[in-house]
């Protein structure tokens, strides 16, 4: 059976219904023009900084329009908690490869170690109470 029943809930297939699944690939989509928004422009260094501003809140416009349904549609499966930590994980992967691919800075162990304290933290949200 796909389904499994956990304290009277049936997990498994439902966690790949459209509620559990919109909101994380919402968020990711958000994400990534979130990510151009907010670092894109520092490869137009030379740019004067109120163009940079207007695209940038042209960017964030579709942002928006990506995180707000996603959080939405999320928290009827989701805590608002949890909805706030899958945004943390997911805009901290998007930025990881981000600043890697597009301005070309390098990771560093602090780095990696400081993301796992942080991924730590979101499993201690989803793990549920003690």
């Amino acid at each position: 059976m796909l389904a499994e029943s956990v304290a009277g809930k049936q997990i498994g297939a439902m966690r790949l219904s459209f509620p559990y699944l919109a909101p994380i690939l919402m968020l990711v989509a958000s994400n990534v023009f979130m990510t151009f928004a907010w670092y894109g422009h520092l490869k137009f260094g030379s740019k004067p900084l109120w163009i940079v501003v207007g695209v940038s809140w042209a960017i964030a416009f579709f942002e928006y329009c990506l995180a707000v349904p996603a959080n939405r549609i999320g928290h009827t499966v989701y805590s608002a908690a949890e909805l706030k930590t899958m945004q943390e994980v997911i805009t901290l992967l998007v930025f990881a490869v981000f600043s890697v691919t597009v301005l070309g800075e390098k990771l560093t162990m602090n780095h990696a170690v400081g993301f796992a304290m942080i991924f730590g933290g979101a499993w201690f949200i989803f793990r549920g109470p003690f």
